[in-house]
């Protein structure tokens, strides 16, 4: 139960932020908040990642209503499943976030993007002036959510492994 608190509390602080950046800036504005390293601009995005699939709206309601329903299943699943805390929080975070930019792709048709990072130093005499995609909470509460995922994998790989040679060593 914890974890679907977790992903509301994902939820209404994606909501919060878009709303607060719609509200307060006009579209294409900037603010620094750590100089030109980090900005808040604000930005609409009717695509995906990195602005892929622009004007697909439609095809990211269907998976992403998939992908709720999914996350919901494999939550209740693992419900009585004591000892996968980390996959909980993990699909807790997914599911507030993907939650927060389909509503936003259902009732707007876009998504609100605001956090901007811009990488600017020399490497070797080189010059590098990179801009990352500009994103937002939901986005980033995803992107944890997979490394999550990841990470418990990795886990539960090492421990199954470690149970593997545990028994070969008693045999």
């Amino acid at each position: 139960m914890i974890y679907y608190i977790y992903a509301l509390i994902v939820f209404v602080i994606d909501q919060v932020t878009k709303r607060l950046v719609v509200v307060n800036m006009k579209e294409g504005d900037s603010i620094p908040v750590i100089g030109e390293f980090f900005q808040l601009t604000s930005h609409r995005n009717r695509g995906a990642a990195f602005g892929i699939l622009q004007e697909q709206r439609w095809f990211f309601i269907v998976v992403t209503t998939v992908i709720l329903i999914g996350l919901i299943w494999y939550l209740q699943k693992l419900r009585k499943n004591g000892d996968k805390k980390l996959l909980k929080v993990a699909l807790g975070l997914l599911l507030g976030g993907a939650l927060g930019n389909f509503i936003d792709r259902l009732l707007f048709g876009e998504v609100v993007d605001f956090m901007h990072f811009t990488f600017r130093f020399s490497l070797f005499g080189w010059d590098v002036d990179y801009q990352f995609a500009i994103f937002n909470g939901a986005d980033s509460a995803i992107v944890i959510g997979v490394a999550l995922i990841f990470l418990d994998s990795i886990l539960e790989w090492r421990k199954e492994r470690r149970g593997l040679t545990h028994e070969q060593g008693q045999v």
